[in-house]
Formats: structure tokens, C-alpha cells, sequence
């Protein structure tokens, strides 16, 4: 019930920017350049769980980064939707969309869903709100892209705050599916990208793409997001030179 009117508030109140706290602005160029996505690439956590596809990342999860992502998701700063998107965005295109080798053609972004007691507690649904800021900034740029909430919790799962890569793949096992109806809402898609605000260890991602492949949906052509933890974000580069293979 908070949603409407935090928009309306963040609106016609000075606000701090969310990333670094300079005064009366809601997200001040420095930050705004730090989701620019301008240095958007593929990313790679360790351990890779089974199953995770490739995942593209507009910026490392820290610093200004950090505090914005945890400002639209759980202080209920949803004006910052827009500049989160555009670095989801940024992660999708960085991903095949909109130019290269298999750029041509609609792309559907299928969000992680949230809990629904994490969505009464927030007022909205951060991934989802995000996608749909991103599927806008993707259409102005001439990539046809529209949202798909095809995936749906099937039963109750634990807050994965504290649990490592092992407890939060234990937690999420078989945790997620396709909606009724799910199949004719991608049908068509050039692209299927599964796309959240944060990828932490990548057992979310992992479950959603095992979850559309269950309902035969797809294939998944890969995942975006807006940020991960700094060391995901560089160590697909040392994959690379040591001839380690990334997710597939």
C-alpha cells in the first residue's frame, strides 16, 4: 500500500541522492554514471551451479552501486526504478540484444519473482519493476523487448540472507515454476532472458532457467542483471585466460 505515494513524495520533496547522500537530487551524475552500464560484461560466480546460463552484469555491487539497489529494493525509493533499468538494460544489450550475432528479433525479460510476503513488506516487486523500466529503455533504443512474470514461487522458501552457495541451492530446489498459461506469453521470442536486480551466488537464476525448462519454455538465451559482488564481476576475465569455460 506504501507505493503510490513514496513516488508521489519522491517527487515534490528534496531528496538525498540514494548512491553517495549529495543533497537534493535523487541520484547525482557520479552515480548515475556508475549505472551507466557503459562496462556491462559477462560474469561468472564460483562455484557455477549446474544449469545457471550466461549472465551479463551492467556493475559490481558496491559502493554507490550498492546503496541504490538497496534503496529501490527495500526503502521503497522507486523512483530509482528508471536508472536501474537502464543499466538492466545495458546488461541485456551487453548479452546479444539489439546488435551482433543474434541481436535481431523480440526479446522477452522474464524477472525472478519475489516472495509474496517480501512483496506486502516492500509495497512492490523489485525485479519486476526494474524489467519493466529496462523493456521501456530497450523499445526507445529500437530492440523489441517486452516483460513476461511467466515464473511464480511453487512453495515457501527461507530468507537466503547469511546462507552460502550450497544453502541457498538446497533452499531453492525445485522452489520455482512456470505460471498456467506460461507458454504462449514467450512464444515467438527471439530472446528469453531471465533477468533480477542482484546475482549473488546464482542459485536464483539457476532455478528460474530449470523452472521454464520444466514447462518447455525456450530456450533461455541467458540472464541479466543489474549488479553482482565485485569478485563475480572480474573473474570471468581470468576464466578466460586460464581456459576455464564460463557458464553455459
Amino acid at each position: 500500500m506504501r507505493g503510490w505515494w513514496q513516488e508521489l513524495a519522491g517527487l515534490v520533496l528534496p531528496v538525498d541522492c540514494a548512491g553517495c547522500g549529495a543533497a537534493r537530487v535523487l541520484l547525482c551524475g557520479g552515480c548515475r554514471s556508475a549505472l551507466s552500464g557503459a562496462g556491462a560484461r559477462c560474469v561468472r560466480p564460483s562455484p557455477c551451479p549446474a544449469g545457471l546460463p550466461r549472465v551479463y552484469a551492467s556493475a559490481a555491487y558496491e559502493g554507490a552501486v550498492r546503496d541504490v539497489v538497496l534503496a529501490h529494493k527495500e526503502r521503497g525509493a522507486l523512483a530509482l526504478a528508471g536508472a536501474l533499468g537502464g543499466a538492466l538494460a545495458a546488461a541485456v544489450r551487453a548479452g546479444g540484444a539489439g546488435g551482433g550475432r543474434g541481436g535481431a528479433g523480440e526479446v522477452v525479460l522474464v524477472p525472478v519473482p519475489s516472495a509474496r510476503r517480501q512483496v506486502r513488506a516492500r509495497g512492490h516487486d523489485p525485479a519486476r519493476r526494474i524489467a519493466l523500466a529496462a523493456s521501456a529503455r530497450l523499445r526507445r533504443a529500437g530492440v523489441r523487448a517486452r516483460v513476461a512474470p511467466v515464473l511464480r514461487l511453487r512453495r515457501e522458501v527461507a530468507d537466503q540472507a547469511g546462507l552460502g552457495a550450497r544453502g541457498r541451492r538446497e533452499n531453492l530446489a525445485g522452489a520455482l515454476e512456470a505460471c498456467r498459461g506460461a507458454a504462449p506469453l514467450t512464444a515467438g521470442a527471439a530472446r528469453i532472458v531471465l533477468v533480477d536486480d542482484l546475482m549473488t551466488t546464482g542459485a536464483t537464476l539457476a532455478e528460474a532457467a530449470r523452472a521454464l525448462r520444466a514447462a518447455d519454455i525456450g530456450p533461455v538465451t541467458g540472464a541479466a542483471v543489474v549488479a553482482v559482488p565485485v569478485n563475480s564481476f572480474d573473474r570471468i576475465r581470468s576464466a578466460t585466460r586460464t581456459g576455464q569455460k564460463s557458464c553455459e
